[in-house]
């Protein structure tokens, strides 16, 4: 019995320090190592050719569709979990790419347009702290319908409050290093002529400057998703659904509109959570053609889908760059914490059968143990 005791003693005794550490990788690994494993296999794109002077391109961040929940919606756990999943990719993404500014584009908070004053001050200052960047990094966020609700719900108060909080007016024109950006409120293009959308066109109107970034929520406007052939583009048959002016895009006119004022050589959005790459070509008058590319950025958050994405763009006053970054799919993450749990079971079985093996002999042989 003494031998028995003995031999449990000495098993448990280098087991639990064996089983203790191997759960603390695992742990660290699963939530905090994967993401730079993963993500590390993405940066910028070099330009093709020299920036004009010598000047240093701009290297921007692009994510959407954060959506941030509040007090009615999901369960606790989900909420925390998909938080501290963006949190930390985002994190990552600093520390790896450490960008000159980071576009969000809109949905930063799922319920903003229902939340009341209190809610919404505690939905900007978990947004900061969730999305932190570091000095030297500029951050700017294009509001969403869901932070202001569409059209028809959005009154002053919301739209006040989301351009006081976030510093994001309807139109804002950014430039750096000779690279013009402008974003724009898209739910104020609805051509209603209601006080938001004058003041919106009226701002639009001032802008002299041409071939922009154009960066926004919605997708500029187009039937459908049809026309995506991105493999993490909408799935089919939602993809073939035909999209509503003002609801799923912007109208077509508001899209004619913005295009022959801005000229805009590049255009970034949102809104679907999917991914997408339109070539745009207008013809405003026989002599002149306005051609560009347009992105929809799918959602970084996996409670929209389950291998989200953001962009990171290399840019100069002759190129725009994209690249396209995956962050851990959620089977992955998933997976990996059964496989590296498996495989220390098997270790620690393996483990045990040596140490007893070893003990035993120890003791057939007289050595004391």
């Amino acid at each position: 019995m003494a031998f028995l005791v003995r031999r449990l003693r000495r098993t448990f005794t280098h087991l639990i320090p064996r089983l203790f550490f191997g759960l603390v990788f695992i742990y660290v690994y699963c939530e905090y190592l994967i993401y730079y494993v993963t993500q590390i296999q993405c940066g910028w794109i070099m330009l093709s050719k020299e920036p004009n002077d010598g000047v240093e391109p701009v290297y921007a961040m692009v994510i959407a569709d954060t959506h941030l929940l509040g007090s009615r919606n999901g369960h606790w756990f989900d909420k925390w979990r998909r938080e501290w999943q963006m949190h930390r990719a985002f994190q990552t993404a600093m520390t790896l790419h450490s960008p000159n500014v980071v576009f969000v584009l809109g949905d930063l908070f799922d319920e903003g347009k229902w939340c009341p004053e209190k809610e919404f001050n505690d939905y900007v200052d978990r947004f900061y702290k969730l999305f932190k960047v570091p000095d030297g990094t500029a951050m700017y966020a294009v509001v969403g319908n869901h932070d202001i609700g569409f059209h028809y719900r959005i009154t002053p108060h919301l739209a006040k409050r989301f351009e006081s909080k976030l510093k994001s007016p309807p139109v804002q024109l950014i430039s750096i290093r000779g690279n013009h950006f402008v974003l724009i409120n898209s739910m104020a293009m609805e051509g209603d002529g209601c006080n938001l959308c004058a003041r919106t066109i009226a701002e639009i109107a001032n802008i002299s400057t041409v071939d922009l970034v154009y960066v926004k929520h919605y997708p500029l406007y187009r039937e459908s998703d049809s026309v995506c052939t991105e493999p993490d583009a909408a799935p089919l048959p939602e993809r073939n659904g035909l999209f509503e002016e003002r609801w799923d895009c912007l109208s077509k006119e508001s899209t004619e509109y913005l295009v022959e004022n801005l000229h805009p050589r590049a255009a970034f959005g949102a809104h679907t959570h999917h991914s997408c790459v339109v070539r745009h070509s207008f013809v405003p008058t026989p002599d002149h053609k306005i051609e560009f590319i347009e992105y929809t950025v799918p959602s970084f958050s996996w409670r929209n889908r389950l291998d989200p994405k953001y962009y990171l763009l290399t840019i100069s006053p002759e190129e725009v760059k994209v690249s396209k970054c995956g962050m851990p799919r959620e089977w992955t993450l998933q997976i990996t914490a059964i496989l590296m749990t498996l495989a220390l079971i098997v270790y620690l079985r393996y483990y045990i059968s040596v140490d007893s093996i070893s003990y035993n002999y120890k003791q057939l042989s007289g050595k004391k143990v």
